[in-house]
């Protein structure tokens, strides 16, 4: 049975990325990902919807037993929160199951590692965050890094410069 589509010829809700955490890529080591549900309001959907949502300086963080995010910023409409006191940066509650929550905390706790969220996106019509555990990069690992990316795209033009010529 085919999938229903919109005027556009798009799929309706599934997939789309909503905002990504570049930084993370940046300045952690990236290891286990995980996904997890958050829990939100309706003034933070309509927001999201909108584009208004940033992860960019957000982080996941255990509470008795429970996984909370803190600092993601959700900028409230105007017309969407007029009767309510909308919190941009409040602490939002992700949605894993026992024995991921367990993982994490057992990462965290016994190796140092770091929850950070990498990605929030539509999965269906519900909104979903790919966590990572993360540990943190030196300079000297940036550097290395930033240089591998550019022998990376260098190798790319050479090869498509030697596939033209034959």
């Amino acid at each position: 049975m085919a999938k229903s589509k919109n005027k556009t010829g798009k799929d309706k809700g599934n997939g789309g990325t909503i905002a990504l955490n570049k930084r993370a890529r940046h300045d952690y080591h990236l290891e286990q990902r995980f996904e997890a549900g958050l829990a939100l309001q309706g003034w933070e959907v309509k927001s999201i919807r909108a584009g208004r949502a940033n992860i960019g300086e957000s982080y996941a963080v255990v509470r008795g037993g429970e996984m909370f995010l803190f600092g993601a910023q959700m900028t409230p409409l105007i017309s969407a929160s007029t009767h309510v006191v909308a919190d941009e940066r409040r602490t939002r509650k992700l949605l894993l199951h026992r024995r991921e929550i367990d993982t994490l905390i057992g990462r965290v706790q016994r190796d140092g590692y770091t929850v950070v969220p990498t990605s929030m996106y539509w999965k269906g019509n519900r909104i979903k965050i790919e966590l990572a555990l993360a540990k943190g990069k030196q300079d000297h690992d940036k550097r290395q890094a930033s240089k591998d990316r550019d022998w990376a795209r260098e190798k790319q033009r050479v090869m498509r410069r030697h596939n033209k010529d034959a």
